[in-house]
């Protein structure tokens, strides 16, 4: 009855008065506020659909890993941060990813999506997804790094990528690692 203006009758019965499908809003998407007729007065932080607020969803966000392309000291690469959603249901609450950097690294705007913040320093960035991942879809967080002068070459550890959302329902793939190879340089080879 997505959509319905539903009406109580007497003796406890119900009526429902509904558009026709291909004019009924989505789950959530313009129904009125409580008494108003108006959907933007709904209360803020407030669902207009009570039903969607009382169901969290049946979801598993999940981290997948993948390390940035090798930089050089003092150079830049980029941190994929990707999550994913298993299932069987869509996300029905925002979710956070926060990106934790290795010891010589810090994120450098401008991130996506836009409402990434960086904090402690540069070493950790926050962004937030909106509900509504669907089953076996993904987010991902592009967040620009710069390595510091000084690292040495080789590789960096110790950054991750976490996931947390309300109604994620296993934690424990909730979390990966990646590293960072610091070469020489990343310039073009020279001929030979």
């Amino acid at each position: 009855m997505t959509g319905c203006t539903v009406a109580v009758l007497a003796a406890g019965q119900a009526g429902a008065v509904c558009p026709p499908d291909d004019k009924a809003p989505a789950t959530g998407v313009g129904a009125p506020a409580p008494g108003t007729g108006d959907p933007a007065a709904a209360e803020p932080g407030a669902t207009a659909d009570p039903v969607a607020a009382a169901k969290p969803s049946d979801s598993d966000l999940y981290v997948v890993r993948i390390d940035p392309d090798p930089a050089a000291p003092g150079g830049t690469t980029t941190l994929h941060a990707f999550v994913g959603n298993l299932g069987p249901d869509r996300t029905a609450s925002p979710f956070t990813v926060v990106v934790t950097l290795p010891e010589g690294v810090t994120a450098e705007g401008p991130f996506f999506p836009e409402n990434c913040y960086e904090f402690q320093n540069g070493h950790r960035v926050r962004c937030t997804f909106p509900a509504g991942l669907p089953k076996f879809r993904s987010a991902t967080a592009l967040i620009p790094l710069r390595l510091s002068p000084g690292v040495p070459v080789g590789e960096l550890t110790g950054g991750y990528v976490a996931v947390r959302g309300d109604d994620d329902r296993i934690e424990s793939n909730n979390r990966q690692p990646f590293t960072i190879e610091v070469v020489e340089s990343t310039g073009p080879r020279p001929i030979v």
